[in-house]
């Protein structure tokens, strides 16, 4: 497990600390509801307000990290059951890659710019513009969810490119720690790549085959749900149904951390492949039901509180940095929405909601941060800079991206 930022033990008894967190982020979520802005807001708000920016009375640990990582696998199923592979690859067809490919190449390459501007180094560099153009896939999916624009044009757009985002800024960083591990030649570095891009490739060939035979017996015969309705008949064990479901999603989880990956990759696209003509009607609504209720009435709070934890804003070191990272990292996620956008055949109005939509960092840009940190890549004082910019993007992007969608829906319907 992964302590994404070190902070005091707190003395506190977990459960207590759990029931404030969680209470606080409720309340909050509620508030911001009733004021018709995301509820995701008021979570992280909680954490910041809880944690030691503010009061100082909740810290980020490995146990409220294993319960974070919980939420995010728990939120991924809950939006991968509701979106179809062919919608993600609809979105990618023809000129629609354009939107994905600008909105992360643009990020990395400001982001890099900007280090050298400061006098950083090519790797330091490099991990500045990473953490721009990385997507919170599990922010922007808990963002549309509050919208109800999952299944939007829009909607669908978002997810697709975060699924990208992530994919590619998690390839090049294994290649990035590879490469400083075994301080490795071109050639190898090459070889590594290919290795990799094998891996990808594998575990996308894996998930057609599966969807393609799926959809045979989908069509011919109701056979997986009526077998999946024997064996829960014959199981006596509690929500057999649900546990079912979760060793099915952590098995394409484990299978892409094993290629390399993270987790959030795999348990995407396992939770796609649970149709409802697959399982029958009544047992995909109770999954998603569970699902649900687990999800949004616990560890999805939980999680985002705990983004708002691990932000403090009494480390800034590089406040100029700070002021330009932010600054650039909007402005060319923006700009590079508005462009892919208008690439791939759609207008600017378009591409401002989707570069606003694709801009928060989330716990992606905090992993990538850490994990440049602990090898050596950057020192505190820019892992500061990154984390900060994480949680501000992911606090700002989703009262914008309501707003864009309204003004939207507002000039549809006049």
């Amino acid at each position: 497990m992964i302590e994404l930022a070190p902070g005091i033990p707190s003395e506190m008894p977990f459960t207590i600390t759990l029931l404030l967190l969680l209470l606080v982020a409720r309340v909050l979520g509620e508030a911001f509801e009733r004021l018709n802005q995301p509820a995701i807001i008021g979570e992280v708000l909680a954490g910041f307000i809880l944690g030691p920016s503010l009061l100082n009375v909740v810290h980020y640990s490995n146990t409220l990290a294993v319960l974070s990582e919980l939420g995010i696998f728990l939120l991924i199923i809950l939006a991968g059951v509701e979106i179809r592979l062919e919608e993600i690859r609809q979105s990618f067809r023809g000129k629609g890659s354009w939107v994905p490919v600008m909105v992360f190449m643009l990020p990395l390459s400001a982001g890099y710019l900007t280090g050298l501007a400061f006098g950083f180094q090519n790797m330091l560099s490099l991990f500045i513009g990473l953490c721009m153009a990385v997507a919170a896939l599990p922010v922007s999916i808990r963002v549309l969810m509050d919208l109800g624009e999952v299944h939007s044009f829009l909607g669908r757009k978002i997810i697709s490119a975060a699924m990208f985002n992530d994919v590619l800024a998690f390839l090049i960083l294994g290649i990035l720690i590879s490469t400083r591990e075994t301080d490795s030649t071109i050639g190898q570095i090459v070889v590594s790549v290919l290795i990799t891009l094998g891996k990808i490739a594998l575990f996308a060939l894996m998930i057609i085959l599966i969807h393609k035979l799926f959809q045979f017996v989908t069509r011919r015969v109701p056979f997986v749900h009526h077998h999946l309705d024997v064996l829960i008949n014959f199981l006596r064990g509690k929500e057999s149904l649900f546990a079912i479901t979760l060793l099915f999603v952590l098995f394409f989880a484990g299978v892409s951390e094993v290629l390399g990956l993270h987790f959030v990759i795999g348990s995407f696209f396992g939770a796609v492949l649970l149709r409802k003509e697959l399982l029958g009607d009544e047992n995909f609504d109770q999954i998603r039901e569970k699902t649900s209720g687990i999800t949004m009435g616990f560890l999805a709070p939980v999680f985002f509180a705990s983004m708002g934890v691990q932000f403090n804003i009494n480390v800034i070191g590089h406040y100029t940095l700070l002021v330009a990272v932010i600054l650039i990292a909007f402005v060319s996620k923006v700009g590079a929405g508005v462009l892919g956008a208008r690439l791939a055949g759609l207008s600017a109005r378009d591409g401002l909601t989707l570069g606003i939509g694709l801009n928060a960092g989330g716990m992606m840009e905090l992993l990538v941060a850490k994990l440049a940190l602990q090898k050596g890549f950057i020192d505190t004082s820019v892992y500061s800079v990154l984390v900060i910019l994480g949680i501000m993007t992911t606090l700002v992007s989703p009262y914008l991206l309501r707003e864009r969608f309204r003004k939207m829906n507002k000039a549809q319907g006049g």
